[in-house]
């Protein structure tokens, strides 16, 4: 494996994300605490409890999986259709490199980006609510493996999208209603029996469940099945990233 291409990749990708440090920072901050302000205080005033939690700290996970699931997803899809967009993705072709070291360089980077968002969020959230997290490696390892996983995925839709506006379609109209109807503001268990049954076809709730059982030591689904959701969806992405390098698909029209 070449370790100087994967390097070059991931530091001027990394070198562009501390160019807007500041922007990547305040920006987190500012949404978490809105969304504080506007679920913990306006809903957390009806719902004081949830399974024993407080509400304020129940949202946690979800504020979390929400964010860096967006950002993944939108840092990687960026990273990958830019270089498209302006042809130098033929010079990566070109080059000595194969397609698991150009994708290490460019998901490798746009996780990274993710998780320094999600440990702000954390942080910010701290400051709201007091927080007691049961199982850190475990939280620590959903994390990342979110963040991997939607990095592949946004690998995916950058090489898929054909203009700026579709690098957008997919985590606005997909994503963000998933995270939003994947349990990442309520239990599972508060909801109908019908719409329990519909809920768990979401594979957004499997990575929230297990998120926030590290958190709680609660969850709306099995712990066991939550990780097998995640290596089942990183698997997927990473054999459609081969079967595209191997095709050539989308990348040299």
């Amino acid at each position: 494996m070449n370790l100087n291409a994967v390097k070059a990749i991931y530091r001027y990708e990394m070198a562009r994300f501390g160019r807007t440090l500041l922007q990547s920072f305040i920006s987190p901050v500012i949404s978490t605490s809105l969304y504080f302000v506007v679920f913990g205080a306006a809903i957390g005033s009806r719902i004081e409890e949830v399974d024993g939690v407080t509400y304020g700290a129940f949202i946690v996970p979800g504020l979390i999986m929400l964010s860096i699931m967006t950002q993944a997803t939108t840092n990687a899809s960026f990273a990958i259709y830019f270089p498209k967009f302006i042809g130098t993705i033929y010079e990566q072709l070109s080059a000595p490199v194969n397609f698991l070291e150009i994708t290490l360089g460019y998901v490798g980077a746009a996780a990274t980006k993710a998780l320094f968002i999600g440990v702000v969020i954390l942080l910010t959230a701290a400051l709201f609510v007091d927080l007691q997290i049961q199982n850190w490696p475990a939280m620590m390892a959903f994390m990342v493996l979110t963040c991997i996983s939607f990095s592949l995925l946004g690998f995916i839709i950058g090489i898929w999208a054909s203009n700026f506006e579709q690098l957008q379609l997919i985590p606005l109209l997909v994503i963000t209603p998933l995270v939003f109807l994947g349990g990442s503001f309520y239990s599972v268990s508060m909801l109908p029996p019908v719409w329990q049954t519909i809920t768990l076809f979401n594979p957004v709730i499997y990575l929230i469940s297990g998120f926030r059982w590290s958190f709680f030591g609660m969850s709306d689904v099995p712990v066991g099945l939550s990780l097998l959701a995640i290596a089942g969806f990183t698997l997927l992405c990473m054999y459609t990233i081969y079967w595209i390098f191997r095709t050539g698909w989308r990348l040299r029209q």
